[in-house]
């Protein structure tokens, strides 16, 4: 199993060179979403997480000197951050230095890409509600892993372990790298066709997930950096954010 936090590393380890050129134009906090922007135009998103700030202060104390600072220093959250609200500053930071190459981009609705038939096992780690009637709809068993109870009934943790160990395709929420989860999750798969990784937070650099079993990536490219930064500054989130975004699908070639 890979130690908690690798791919974090890996992603701060990655782009680290790049974020030591760029200056941090704008940073937003939300209700829902954190956005940044950087001094050449690129715009990342990250996801707040309902219990982001437990167990901190919830205030940022060097709020008012981000934006100028080097996106090195926001950068460094992935790694140093005390919290997931930091470290989700420390991934918008990293979305917004990753460079999506458009020629092997996208723009379709992930399950597209799946091939999804009658009878297989698919474990859906995070609630994708607009995905859960189409999965359904192909004839496959969906089974729904979920920490918030505000949103669905929890499974136990022998039904959470079986969903994953028997599932032909594992559909994982990109905030499994904000609750440090992303790696237990996988290493607790049987041996599934497809893993995808999934969500506006997902970073679309295959490199970081070599060596795992991840086949493909789902993610956003802002469209629309004004607008997507004024609505998460106005506290919306993912369907007021979905005009301006463009969602892709990446595959990592593993």
């Amino acid at each position: 199993m890979l130690k908690q936090g690798t791919f974090l590393n890996r992603l701060q380890e990655r782009l680290e060179p790049a974020a030591k050129t760029r200056r941090v134009v704008d940073l937003r906090v939300g209700l829902s979403y954190v956005g940044v922007k950087l001094d050449h135009g690129g715009t990342g998103l990250a996801a707040v997480l309902p219990d982001a700030s437990s167990g901190c202060c919830t205030v940022l104390p060097a709020a008012g000197r981000y934006a100028g600072s080097s996106a090195a220093d926001l950068l460094a959250c992935l790694s140093e951050g005390r919290n997931a609200l930091e470290r989700a500053m420390g991934l918008a930071a990293a979305n917004a230095l990753v460079e999506a190459p458009p020629d092997i981009l996208e723009d379709r609705e992930a399950t597209t890409y799946f091939g999804l038939t009658p009878g297989e096992k698919v474990a859906m780690v995070g609630l994708f509600s607009p995905l859960v009637k189409r999965i359904r709809a192909t004839g496959a068993t969906l089974t729904v892993i979920e920490k918030n109870p505000g949103r669905l009934a929890l499974l136990d943790p022998d039904q959470k372990q079986q969903a994953l160990r028997d599932c032909d395709v594992a559909m994982i929420t990109a905030t499994t790298l904000l609750n440090v989860t992303l790696e237990e999750t996988l290493a607790a798969l049987g041996s599934p066709r497809l893993v995808a990784v999934m969500g506006p937070s997902t970073p679309l650099l295959p490199a970081i997930f070599s060596g795992t079993p991840v086949t493909h990536l789902g993610g956003a490219v802002v469209a629309d950096s004004a607008r997507v930064l004024q609505i998460i500054s106005e506290g919306g989130g993912t369907p007021a954010l979905r005009p301006y975004l463009r969602f892709v699908n990446r595959m990592t070639g593993a």
